[in-house]
């Protein structure tokens, strides 16, 4: 059984040119346009899915319009000799009633009868400008070389900090360092010599026995300064007599008596 003839219209119809030198990325674009009065779903495959980027690869022409789709053609080293066989098709089938989605639009095209679907091929041309062609003849092949970018250096770690390590001296005890002061405190103590107290010699009278006369004079004899003790606390002194009121109120009736007489 023959396939259904193709509805959608392309643009370009046989050829998807792309122009060097491809050192960057080449975009060639590509018009669907849907005459009848239908609504078509499309999807479009290659050959070299991984030198290709297509943007929409798929989707839904409504009736009596068109959809650009960009293929684009990613960097590569270009090799004249090399025969190009990149190929392209356009598969397309009526859309079904109703909303379509992402999820309706995979089931769709898994379960599409095989013989309802229409396709269109295309194949790619690769196109060198005139400079390029005049590199070409003289020998010249480096231009379709990528340029090799060296990445920029990568940021060295941080170097760890060097800790300079200060030698710890060591702490003497506080209850050691007091110790051996009191040790040096009582050495020099003990190096000191004795004060010897000044006592003064007893008198050859001290010295005889004491009579029972020598206490009798003893008691009336006040003791010397060198034998007394000195204190702090002291004896209260003798307090004045308080004067009875009755004596304040007879002289005040007796001065009242005084000044009486001589004002009369």
């Amino acid at each position: 059984m023959s396939k259904l003839e193709q509805v959608l219209i392309l643009e370009p119809s046989g050829e998807l040119k792309f122009k060097g030198p491809f050192t960057e990325v080449v975009t060639s674009n590509l018009k669907l346009n849907n005459p009848t009065d239908k609504r078509v779903c499309f999807k479009v495959k290659t050959t070299a899915p991984r030198r290709y980027c297509v943007r929409p690869n798929s989707g839904v022409v409504e009736p009596s319009s068109s959809i650009n789709v960009s293929v684009m053609l990613q960097p590569f080293d270009y090799d004249p000799q090399e025969k190009n066989k990149h190929k392209f098709m356009v598969q397309s089938m009526f859309a079904p009633e109703g909303g379509i989605d992402n999820e309706t639009m995979i089931n769709m095209w898994k379960d599409a009868d095989q013989t309802q679907l229409m396709d269109s091929k295309l194949k790619c041309v690769f196109e060198l400008p005139p400079e390029a062609l005049q590199a070409l003849a003289k020998g010249k092949t480096n231009v379709f070389k990528l340029e090799t970018r060296t990445p920029p250096p990568r940021k060295s770690a941080s170097a760890p900090s060097i800790v300079k390590r200060v030698p710890v001296r060591p702490i003497k005890s506080v209850l050691f360092q007091n110790d051996l002061d009191a040790a040096k405190e009582a050495k020099e103590v003990a190096a000191v010599p004795p004060v010897k107290p000044n006592i003064p010699k007893a008198s050859p009278e001290a010295k005889r026995p004491v009579t029972q006369d020598d206490g009798l004079r003893q008691r009336n004899v006040t003791p010397s300064d060198s034998q007394q003790t000195f204190t702090t606390e002291f004896a209260p002194g003798p307090q004045p007599r308080a004067i009875p009121p009755v004596l304040y109120l007879l002289a005040a009736l007796i001065l009242g008596f005084i000044l009486g007489k001589f004002i009369l």
